[in-house]
Parts: C-alpha cells; structure tokens; sequence
C-alpha cells in the first residue's frame, strides 16, 4: 500500500528515504505531515530540546505582599501581577 519517497529536509537541505514502513506507522499513530526534517536533523532537534529558546522574564512587585518577583510576561499595567506565592493563594480562592 505504502511506498518508499524521496523528501527533502527543510533544515539542512539533504534528501531523505520516507519508508512504507515509516508511513505506516504515521498512518497508525494519526500523524497527518510527512516528516519536514530527515532523520539526524530530527535527532540533533530532539537532543537540542527542540530549540527552545531561554524564556524572557520581566521583573515585577508582586500586589499583594510587595516582593521583587519575575513573570514570563510583560505586565500591560492593567491587571494585578502576584509572585507564586500569592498567585497560589488567589486561585484556592476561586
């Protein structure tokens, strides 16, 4: 039913075997893409942590106890920033 293709890797730009078997096995697990990268590239991106980038953080006070905290987002001033602590208080609250 499946047969072998010929892709290219979109991150190093060498041509890669797609096997029936590997399809049938994407067919399987529901995947819906054909791989965009070949084998090493996917390895090294695995090993890499998907090349995930270092999160900013924003440092922020928090309004409940006064602390200096940091936040993964910038605050738009329009709403109360908490550090964890008080974050963790406020949701048990709901």
């Amino acid at each position: 039913m499946y047969q072998d293709k010929t892709l290219t890797c979109r991150e190093c730009g060498n041509e890669f075997v797609f096997t029936a078997n590997e399809q049938a096995f994407y067919a399987e697990k529901g995947f819906q893409n054909e791989p965009g990268r070949c084998p090493a590239c996917r390895a090294a991106r695995r090993q890499n942590g998907g090349n995930r980038t270092e999160r900013q953080m924003y440092e922020v006070i928090c309004a409940d106890c006064g602390v200096s905290t940091l936040v993964p987002f910038q605050p738009r001033g329009d709403k109360p920033v908490y550090c964890r602590e008080c974050l963790a208080k406020h949701r048990s609250e709901y």
